[in-house]
């Protein structure tokens, strides 16, 4: 199971690497290098705990997903946990951005035009 929870991950990451501006992207290819290792465990932990502590001023929330993606490409147990929340948190988005446009087009659709 280990190894195609590590494909998937993988998938994930190589997703959000497309979608993050370039210099992002180049970070993140550095960081997802076996030899990076030593870096990306502290970076995963101190993001977590950052996320945790995310009612502090410069902190955020946003900091505890990014921590535990890190942290589940070195920590086996915690792929799968991560690709399920990743792949519902996926869902979820495209669902709610496909309900706002619908919503949108209606309210287009429905307001009278001014224009004649």
């Amino acid at each position: 199971m280990a190894p195609k929870s590590h494909a998937r991950l993988n998938r994930q990451f190589d997703r959000l690497q497309r979608r993050v501006p370039t210099a992002a992207a180049n970070l993140l290819e550095r960081i997802r290098r076996p030899e990076a290792r030593l870096i990306r465990i502290p970076l995963g932990i101190l993001l977590v705990l950052g996320g945790i502590f995310s009612f502090l001023p410069v902190l955020g929330l946003w900091m505890l997903p990014l921590g535990l993606l890190l942290l589940a490409l070195d920590l086996v147990f915690l792929q799968g946990p991560v690709n399920s929340a990743v792949v519902r948190g996926t869902r979820k988005w495209t669902t709610w951005s496909r309900s706002r446009r619908d919503k949108k087009a209606a309210k287009a659709a429905e307001k009278p035009r001014s224009d004649q």
